[in-house]
C-alpha cells in the first residue's frame, strides 16, 4: 500500500501535456503537486462521474492524453462507465483509481466490498485491453511510463493508504489554486487552456 504522494508524484512528474481530471480525496493532493492549466477538479457534483467528464474530454481531445484520477467509492458508483469508455473507442484515456477501501471525504466509511473488488477485472470484462494494479510504489513508479505511453484506454488501480482529507468546497480560501474559482470559471479556463494549446 501507498501514501497519496508516492501514487500521485510520480504521475504528476510524466503528465506531459495530458488533461489530468481529478475528484474527492484527490483533489487537494493532486493540486498540491500540480498547478497545470490542463488540471481540473470534479468536484462540484454527485460522485462518480470524473470518469464520465474525462472520456468526453477524450473523445473532444483525441491527439491528447486524458487522465482521471478516480476513487474506488466514486468508481463503484458508476461501473457502467466502463462499458461505455470501450463503445466509445476513446484510446487516450487513462483512469486511475486510487483504492483505499473508504469514503474519505465524509468520514473514512468502508465502501462496500472493500479489499474484495477487482476493478482491472472489471475493466477486462467491460473490454478494457490494459488493466493493471499496484501495490508498491517502487514497482508502480517503474511501470508508470508503459502504462502512460501504451494504447487506451487503460484503467490501473493504485493501493493507497486512507487519508484525512475533509469535504471538498471551491472559493478563495481554498488552499489549492484550482478550488478558488467556481466550477464554471474552472470549465472556462480549461476550455481556453485547450484552445491555446497546440
Amino acid at each position: 500500500m501507498m501514501s497519496r504522494g508516492e501514487a500521485l508524484g510520480p504521475l504528476a512528474r510524466r503528465r506531459a501535456d495530458a488533461v489530468v481530471v481529478t475528484t474527492m480525496g484527490a483533489v487537494r493532493p493532486w493540486g498540491r503537486l500540480s498547478d497545470h492549466p490542463l488540471d481540473f477538479a470534479s468536484a462540484d457534483s454527485a460522485m462518480g462521474h470524473a470518469a464520465d467528464f474525462a472520456l468526453g474530454l477524450a473523445l473532444a481531445q483525441p491527439s491528447r492524453r486524458v487522465i482521471c484520477v478516480n476513487g474506488d467509492g466514486s468508481m463503484l458508483m458508476t461501473l457502467g462507465t466502463l462499458v461505455t469508455i470501450v463503445a466509445s473507442g476513446a484510446t487516450n484515456l487513462a483512469l486511475f483509481v486510487l483504492a483505499n477501501g473508504t469514503y474519505e471525504l465524509t468520514g473514512n466509511q468502508a465502501i462496500p466490498g472493500a479489499g474484495r473488488v477487482d476493478f482491472g477485472g472489471l475493466a477486462r470484462a467491460a473490454g478494457f485491453a490494459r488493466a493493471y494494479s499496484f501495490e508498491d510504489a517502487a514497482t508502480y513508479e517503474a511501470a508508470l511510463p508503459a502504462v502512460l505511453e501504451g494504447p487506451g484506454p487503460v484503467l490501473v488501480t493504485v493501493a493507497v493508504a486512507p487519508g484525512g482529507e475533509g469535504p471538498l468546497a471551491r472559493g478563495p480560501g481554498e488552499a489549492v489554486a484550482y478550488l478558488r474559482p467556481s466550477l464554471a470559471e474552472s470549465a472556462r479556463r480549461l476550455r481556453g487552456a485547450l484552445t491555446a494549446a497546440p
